[in-house]
């Protein structure tokens, strides 16, 4: 802590001098508590927003694989009505194979 020079107790201009060092020392030692105090919330936001930067990322990276895997299910339910209809197909074929024999 800030602590000014003793005053000359003989003179009232060294008494104000002192009185005035001591209330720039109080008015100093707080605004550096409160530089400390905001410094503090600074780191805490500036954490904030690189999770918030993360989590965006994330979201985005989330919504990519969901989109991809909405196009893979649709090429593979594709892929699945394709074969359903060749399986359909052959087994008419079969049929008609095991009527005509």
């Amino acid at each position: 802590m800030l602590q000014p020079l003793a005053p000359c107790h003989d003179s009232v201009e060294s008494m104000q001098v002192f009185k005035q060092h001591c209330q720039i020392a109080e008015e100093y030692n707080e605004v550096r508590k409160e530089i400390a105090l905001l410094e503090e919330r600074k780191k805490e936001l500036i954490a904030k927003l690189d999770q918030a930067e993360r989590e965006k990322v994330d979201a985005a990276q989330l919504a990519r694989e969901f989109e991809e895997l909405m196009e893979e299910n649709r090429t593979l339910k594709l892929a699945q009505s394709q074969c359903v209809e060749q399986l359909e197909k052959l087994r008419i074929q079969y049929q008609k194979r095991q009527g005509s024999s």
